[in-house]
């Protein structure tokens, strides 16, 4: 989630509490969550400067002095996940993420840290870090450019992350949290979803227009296709799918053609009329 503002759940009455809600006696530990106002990406870009990175290391350094007061709480744990994701430390941030799923043992807080878990995977997977990507979904309606394709789609980038906000809208329902971060949750994880299907879908597609002959260029662009449906299953109003998938249908029945650095045809696609 995005922003070091941190949001408060709303007190609650012992008479008239809703199932899910901090019982008394209980300690409401989702106040403790960090809640970011944007995403890592764009707030690495809003922010900058010695001052910057200066209180994100003061934060990292009290999120581990508080684990080794409470090694086994998982919201400490998570905090840290943010904290170093922020840093661009994805291996420690993941490790951290996983650690707190283990440690929360009655699964309170489950949707929040597998939201931010998968938030931060297709973070990695736009930029380029976690999948072979130069540039994604660039060029679809236009010439083949030099160094714009992908060169190779590996699904486990994408099956991670839509893993991890599947489980995020599973656990939502236990969530103990204010009903701010509910909504957030429950808006957020479908819509990363079907975007993370049609980024899943355009890959393939621009896979498919590379210079390189590879023979599952029509394949890639049916199983473009179906991911592109579930998009749309997910949010009917994806324009973007919507458009994607006229698009691949008239590469499927026309065919297409790929051009190298020169402009000169590299390989026709024969379509199926």
């Amino acid at each position: 989630m995005s922003s070091d503002q941190e949001k408060n759940p709303d007190e609650l009455e012992n008479e008239g509490m809703q199932e899910g809600d901090v019982q008394e006696g209980d300690e409401d530990l989702s106040s403790n969550f960090r809640v970011r106002d944007d995403d890592p990406l764009e707030r690495a870009q809003k922010e900058g400067g010695e001052e910057a990175e200066f209180d994100l290391e003061s934060q990292i350094e009290e999120f581990r002095a508080q684990i080794e007061e409470e090694p086994d709480n998982c919201i400490h744990h998570y905090n840290l996940a943010e904290a170093l994701e922020e840093t661009g430390d994805h291996r420690e941030a993941r490790a951290e993420y996983e650690l707190a799923l283990e440690l929360d043992k009655e699964r309170d807080f489950h949707a929040i840290i597998h939201f931010g878990l998968a938030n931060m995977q297709f973070q990695m997977l736009l930029s380029g870090i976690q999948s072979v990507v130069v540039k994604s979904s660039i060029g679809l309606h236009s010439a083949h450019k030099p160094g714009d394709s992908i060169t190779q789609v590996n699904d486990d980038d994408y099956r991670e992350p839509i893993h991890n906000f599947e489980k995020a809208v599973e656990f939502l329902p236990q969530l103990k949290a204010d009903e701010d971060l509910v909504d957030y949750i429950s808006k957020e994880a479908p819509s990363q979803l079907a975007n993370l299907y049609y980024k899943w879908a355009s890959d393939l597609i621009d896979k498919s227009r590379q210079i390189d002959l590879y023979g599952e260029e029509i394949q890639d662009v049916e199983k473009a296709l179906k991911l592109l449906k579930k998009s749309m299953d997910i949010d009917p109003n994806h324009a973007q799918a919507r458009m994607m998938i006229t698009y691949a249908k008239k590469m499927l029945a026309e065919g297409w053609k790929t051009y190298d650095e020169y402009g000169f045809e590299a390989k026709t696609i024969e379509g199926r009329g």
